[in-house]
Formats: structure tokens, sequence, C-alpha cells
């Protein structure tokens, strides 16, 4: 059977929208997922599923959730292939630092209007000086933050826009975790 990982946005950040990893892993076992297991507290659910179609699963999750622990959060489903294919088409392969490359996860590919959005986010940084870098393939938005994050005028111009909002991220420490508990 397929397997797959449904990524949280917003969970257990700064206190806010409480998931426990237990209370997460009963709601994507009783939607009929086997093999469930988490990462981190950051909302990551490795499952296999009977189930083809992401968005309806995502769209499961997401009530389950709101339904029983009062949380709100977007769901994002990749299956395993999807995750490789991402991993493949990073755009960034020669960045060392897991943790300065991210990918912004979305549930839909990021349109037209976005991309040109995104672009002219990167040139405001480089215009600032930032060596930070931003770049979509399909429904991801690879960031490298090589100063790291905290100090990204990029990623805040990013975090403001509706690409950012509409997915959420992860970085490259993290998907390379989820790919190895997919089974590479």
């Amino acid at each position: 059977m397929p397997r797959y990982v449904a990524l949280l946005r917003g969970i257990n950040v700064g206190g806010h929208n409480k998931v426990a990893m237990a209370d997460l892993r009963d709601i994507a076992a009783a939607l009929g997922h086997t093999d469930v297991a988490t990462y981190i507290q950051s909302g990551n659910v490795v499952f296999t599923s009977a189930e083809t179609n992401a968005a309806s699963m995502a769209d499961a999750l997401e009530r389950h959730i709101a339904d029983r622990l009062g949380v709100r959060s977007a769901v994002v489903v990749v299956s395993k292939a999807e995750l490789a294919r991402i991993m493949a088409d990073n755009p960034f392969p020669d960045e060392m630092n897991n943790k300065a490359l991210h990918a912004v996860f979305c549930r839909d590919d990021i349109d037209s209007s976005d991309v040109v959005h995104v672009a002219a986010a990167v040139q405001r940084a480089r215009d600032a000086g930032s060596r930070d870098e931003a770049v979509v393939v399909g429904r991801t938005l690879y960031l490298r933050t090589p100063d790291g994050m905290g100090r990204s005028d990029l990623a805040a111009q990013l975090a403001r826009s509706r690409v950012q909002n509409a997915g959420t991220a992860r970085n490259w420490a993290t998907v390379t975790k989820l790919m190895a508990m997919l089974g590479e």
C-alpha cells in the first residue's frame, strides 16, 4: 500500500494550537490509516493508506483535528513518490546546511502571479544585500537562507505572502528524515 506524510501547518508554535503527537496518531489511525508514526512536535505524520486522493486525506485530517482537538490547521498530504520527486527537484543541491534549506509544501500548484511575487521578493532581498534564494517548482517553494531563517529578509517577506500562507515549511533535515521514515 502507498505511504504518505501529512504536514500540519502552525501547530505547537509559541504555545498556540497545541496538538499532542499521540492524539495525531490516534486521529490518523481512526481514519483507517496504518503504520502511523509522527516525527517531532511540528505535525509530521507518516502513514500507509489504501486511499490515493491526497486532497481528500488532507481534508479528512483537517476536519477530524478540528472536531476532536479544536485546532484548525491546514494539512498538506504528500505521497512517498511525490516527496522523492520534491527532493530530486531541489534547486539547491550544493547547500550543505540542512537547516538553511526549506521546502514550503502547498496543496495546489503555485500560480504564475505568485511565482512573479516570489521573484520580486528575491530581487528585493538581493538588492538589500541578502544571499537568500527562492525557487518555485510545481507546488513547492524552495527557500535557501544561508545566513539563517531568523535573519532572513526574504523569509520575512515570503511569510506575509499567499504562497507561504497556503503551505507549510519544513527544513531539509526534516524533509530528509521524513523520506527515511517513508522508506527510501
